[in-house]
């Protein structure tokens, strides 16, 4: 049986980010009513970055990804964030195919937010503001732009040239530079930052918001004031990998939140094991850590395609 090596040009290829929302719903969906499996990820830190296996297993798939996040990167012309993706047949364990996880990493983080907006946020919000000009950026807009109607998007980073190709690769989004100040007052708030003291104050955020926190996935790492997270309705995608190393880690870690604070999961919420927004005046936070469970769905519908795609390479590995 061949082996497929999907490099990142057939991933990106067949990355739709209609599907991909679609993927990653249904595997929350299928996490949360138990047809699944999903130990928290493995961290492994480096000088100049760290390294996170994850593993999980979905009905008739599982793999594992391994990705890194170096921050430095961007010195070298590479992406912060690089992943390698095993996927492999749960039957026998053979590995049907070995494939770039970059873009995979980045379109199933937008979406899983996006999601989360879907069932958190305001159905009348009509601004969505992104704080941190990133890849992750790109994506998080794409993915909003499936499920909500904006009339304005706004960006906000120190590096001005960072905003200016964002704006570029995104032509037709009505996307525009804004000050910290003025994309506060956005519907939907996702932050995208390597931050490690808060970027949001409790202050500047609005009732009604709903937010996003994306950066925040390692231990230390945090992009909102602890009383922010008090004063709002905190969703997270995994209990433990948020306690650990999500944006609640940092008020965890002092005390002034704890796992009994969270509301509820995103696939408690997707399943309707539990409501989601309350009402039009509360604040709402997801903790996204980014979980194996979304990586192997997306992988599955690459795999789906890519195996009937003729110019894929395939290798013996197991003979």
């Amino acid at each position: 049986m061949p082996t497929l090596i999907l490099g990142k040009q057939i991933v990106d290829k067949y990355l739709n980010m209609s599907e991909v929302i679609e993927a990653v719903e249904k595997a929350f969906i299928d996490w949360s009513s138990g047809y699944g499996a999903m130990p928290s990820k493995a961290y492994i830190v480096v000088e100049k970055g760290d390294f996170r296996a994850m593993p999980a297993a979905l009905p008739g798939v599982a793999g594992v990804k391994w990705v890194n996040v170096h921050p430095g990167n961007y010195r070298l012309n590479l992406p912060t964030v690089l992943g390698t993706l095993i996927y492999s047949d749960p039957d026998t364990g053979y590995p049907l195919a070995i494939m770039d996880a970059t873009e995979i990493t980045a379109y199933r983080t937008g979406a899983t937010a996006a999601i989360a907006s879907k069932y958190l946020a305001n159905k009348q919000s009509h601004c969505l503001g992104i704080v941190g000009a990133g890849h992750q950026a790109f994506t998080q807009i794409l993915a909003h732009a499936e499920l909500f109607n904006f009339d304005q998007i706004r960006v906000f980073d120190h590096d001005k040239g960072a905003i200016e190709r964002l704006i570029s690769y995104l032509p037709g989004y009505p996307l525009k530079e804004s000050t910290l100040d003025e994309l506060v007052s956005c519907d939907i708030i996702c932050t995208v930052t390597t931050a490690h003291e808060p970027v949001l104050k409790r202050e500047s955020i609005a009732q009604g918001t709903h937010i996003n926190a994306i950066g925040a996935d390692a231990t230390g790492k945090q992009e909102l004031e602890i009383s922010l997270l008090q004063d709002s309705l905190v969703v997270v995608d995994d209990t433990t990998q948020s306690c650990s190393a999500g944006e609640i880690n940092v008020a965890i870690c002092n005390e002034l939140f704890s796992a009994d604070d969270i509301y509820g999961t995103l696939g408690d919420i997707i399943s309707g094991k539990k409501n989601g927004r309350q009402n039009d005046e509360s604040i709402t936070i997801f903790d996204s850590t980014g979980i194996a469970i979304e990586d192997i769905a997306v992988a599955k519908v690459i795999y789906e395609k890519a195996k009937q795609d003729s110019s894929a390479i395939s290798v013996r590995l197991v003979d």
